[in-house]
């Protein structure tokens, strides 16, 4: 598997609710790394179990994601909780 690279463009499918239509639709990002910080810190943890992101044609599930923005190849600094 080849490294992940965080400056690709991505696109973020956000997850839909079943109780609620979600108004987080499709997202299109400069780089991998400002689409997992959005899915990590600004949606509702709750999505990001069915969310997708898809980088260079690879689509990778909120576990994924949730490492990929954990790991310390991740570039951007994270927001302190």
């Amino acid at each position: 598997m080849a490294p992940f690279d965080y400056s690709a463009a991505a696109g973020l499918y956000p997850c839909k609710t079943v109780r609620r239509t979600s108004h987080l639709r499709y997202k299109r990002f400069d780089s991998a790394a400002e689409a997992l910080r959005f899915a990590i810190e600004d949606m509702p943890a709750s999505m990001l179990r069915g969310s997708v992101l898809e980088v260079e044609e690879a689509r990778f599930d909120g576990v994924q994601m949730q490492k990929f923005y954990e790991a310390d190849a991740y570039p951007l600094s994270r927001r302190k909780n």
